[in-house]
C-alpha cells in the first residue's frame, strides 16, 4: 500500500559519449564526506538518472534532487537514459562502480527497471525512484510518486464540467511501459465513464512525446473535426494536441485538459488555449527522495515505507498565477 503524503504535510518534510562520462560529467569538486553524530560516515556521491532533460518535468526533477544533495554535502552526477533501459543499466553499474552511496531513480521501464534496481541493491547501494514505480516491491528503498489516481481524477472532473457532461471527446494516452500512463487513463476513465454522453472517439498513445501527440491528432481531426474536448496524459502531448487544434483553426474551440503541471501547459491555460492540467510536483518528489537518501545513509532507515505518494493539484486560469516549475510559487 502507498503511504500519501498530502501535499501541505509534505511541504513540513521538506527542510528535515560512455555511461562513465555521463555520470561524471555534474560531479562537483571534492569527496564531500563528513562523520555525523553516529559516527557513520556521511557524504559521497549520489547519483540521479532520469529520463531526458529536453521534457521539463524531467529537467525540474533533476535539477531540485542534484540542488538538495549538494546543499547536503554530497557529490552529484546528473544523467539521463533516455527511456531507454540499455542505456538505464550502463548508467546503474557505473554508480555501482563509482560506489555511489544511493541512486535517485526516475526510471525508465516498470519491468525493464527491475533487474537494474536489484543489482544495485546487491551491491548496497540503496536506490530512490521518483515519479515512476517498478512492478516489484522491496528492491527500491523507496518509490515516491505523484498519485496519478487522485491527479487523473481532478482532471477528468474539470474536463467533465467544462464540457458540460456531454460532447465527443479524444484521449491521448503515454508510454505503455510506464506504469502511469495506465494509471492516468483509468482515472480518466473512472469518472467520465459516469457521464453517458461523453462520447470517446479516438484513443491513441502518443508516447508522451509532443511531435507524436500533433501528428496523431492532425490524424484524428480528419475523421473527427467537431470533437469538444482532449484529455492527454502528460501537457507534453496535451500542447501537441493545442498545435493541431491551432493548424486546423480549432484553436480555443476545443477544451483540452493535460497533466503535470509544466510552466508552457500553466502559459497556455493563462492564453485560454488549454483548460486545465493536474500538477504533480516534481521538486517536492525529487527533494524528498534525497532527503530519504541522506537519512538512510547517516542511520540505515528512512523511517517511511517503500511506497509513498504524493497530491497533484488542479491548475486553473482562475488560480495559474500561483504556481511556478512544478509547483507553488
Amino acid at each position: 500500500m502507498y503511504s500519501s503524503i498530502p501535499r501541505r504535510q509534505a511541504l513540513a518534510v521538506v527542510p528535515l559519449v560512455s555511461a562513465a562520462l555521463l555520470l561524471g560529467a555534474c560531479g562537483s569538486a571534492g569527496d564531500g564526506s563528513t562523520k555525523n553524530e553516529g559516527g557513520k560516515e556521511a557524504g559521497g556521491l549520489i547519483a540521479i538518472i532520469t529520463p531526458s532533460a529536453d521534457n521539463p518535468f524531467f529537467k525540474a526533477e533533476a535539477d531540485a534532487a542534484k540542488a538538495k544533495a549538494e546543499s547536503l554535502g554530497y557529490q552529484t552526477s546528473v544523467a539521463s537514459h533516455d527511456d531507454d533501459p540499455n542505456k538505464q543499466s550502463e548508467l546503474i553499474d557505473t554508480a555501482i562502480s563509482r560506489k555511489a552511496k544511493a541512486i535517485i531513480l526516475d526510471n525508465a521501464g516498470a519491468d525493464a527497471s527491475i533487474g537494474p534496481v536489484r543489482k544495485a541493491k546487491d551491491a548496497g547501494i540503496p536506490v530512490f525512484l521518483i515519479d515512476r514505480e517498478i512492478n516489484a516491491t522491496g528492491i527500491a528503498t523507496a518509490q515516491i510518486v505523484s498519485n496519478n489516481a487522485q491527479g487523473a481524477q481532478l482532471a477528468a472532473e474539470s474536463f467533465v464540467q467544462a464540457m458540460s457532461g456531454k460532447g465527443s471527446y479524444v484521449e491521448l494516452v503515454g508510454k505503455e511501459s510506464d506504469t502511469n500512463a495506465g494509471v492516468r487513463s483509468k482515472g480518466f476513465t473512472d469518472v467520465i465513464s459516469q457521464y453517458p454522453d461523453m462520447k470517446l472517439v479516438a484513443k491513441e498513445s502518443a508516447n508522451w512525446d509532443q511531435q507524436e501527440a500533433f501528428t496523431k491528432m492532425e490524424t484524428i481531426l480528419q475523421k473527427n473535426r467537431n470533437i469538444q474536448g482532449v484529455i492527454a496524459g502528460n501537457d507534453t502531448m496535451a500542447l501537441g494536441a493545442v498545435a493541431a487544434l491551432k493548424a486546423a483553426g480549432l484553436n480555443g474551440k476545443v477544451v483540452v485538459v493535460g497533466f503535470d503541471g509544466s510552466p508552457d501547459a500553466i502559459a497556455a491555460i493563462k492564453a485560454g488555449e488549454m483548460h486545465a492540467t493536474a500538477l504533480q510536483p516534481a521538486v517536492l518528489g525529487a527533494e524528498t527522495a534525497v532527503e530519504q537518501a541522506d537519512k538512510f545513509i547517516k542511520t540505515g532507515s528512512t523511517g517511511a515505507p517503500e511506497k509513498q505518494s504524493i497530491d497533484c493539484e488542479l491548475v486553473t486560469k482562475d488560480n495559474a498565477d500561483q504556481f511556478g516549475v512544478f509547483g507553488r510559487k
